[in-house]
């Protein structure tokens, strides 16, 4: 499957190596190597990889937290809502 992108004229996005992927991010492609071709990548690569994976692991955590306090408070700002108009 192939994505349709519009590049800057005069630059060039992250290309995986192994692949010629084009990415938008320089983070998103240390983790394409990391899950895609792990078993080719030398140890600076891997290390790379590690510290993307926890960081993604990191700000996924966090926006779940964000979600799930959203979601108590609209649940609590509704049943307040309902227990005064009821």
């Amino acid at each position: 499957m192939t994505t349709q992108t519009s590049v800057p004229p005069g630059e060039s996005p992250p290309e995986c190596s192994y692949c010629g992927q084009p990415f938008s991010h320089e983070e998103y492609l240390v983790l394409h190597r990391g899950l895609e071709h792990g078993d080719e990548l030398d140890d600076d690569e891997v290390s790379a990889f590690h510290e993307a994976y926890e960081e993604e692991t990191e700000e996924m955590r966090l926006f779940r937290l964000k979600v799930l306090a959203v979601l108590v408070l609209l649940y609590f700002g509704f049943l307040f809502t309902y227990s005064i108009v009821a």
